[in-house]
């Protein structure tokens, strides 16, 4: 299998976090980014498939008259948009 190298920069605080783990999963730091890139990349594609699928027949007038016939009240408590 071929490799390319991707430099990536860090925080401090990612950096040793990362490394602790390496070492206490026993692989090399490259190969522990490597497999938390493989694992990012395999949930979010999942999650577009997932997605997708749900989609799949989804109407945008049903969903328009869905969002019509929704309560106008202020969002529960933990849920508001921060507006800053």
């Amino acid at each position: 299998m071929s490799r390319a190298k991707y430099p990536v920069e860090l925080p401090p605080s990612l950096g040793h976090a990362a490394r602790k783990l390496a070492k206490e999963d026993g692989v090399s730091l490259s190969q522990w980014v490597s497999i938390a890139v493989a694992q990012k990349i395999g949930s979010i594609e999942t999650a577009e498939a997932f997605f997708k699928r749900k989609a799949q027949g989804a109407n945008q007038v049903d969903f328009l008259e869905i969002l019509r016939n929704a309560p106008d009240r202020p969002p529960d408590p933990g849920d508001e948009l921060d507006t800053a």
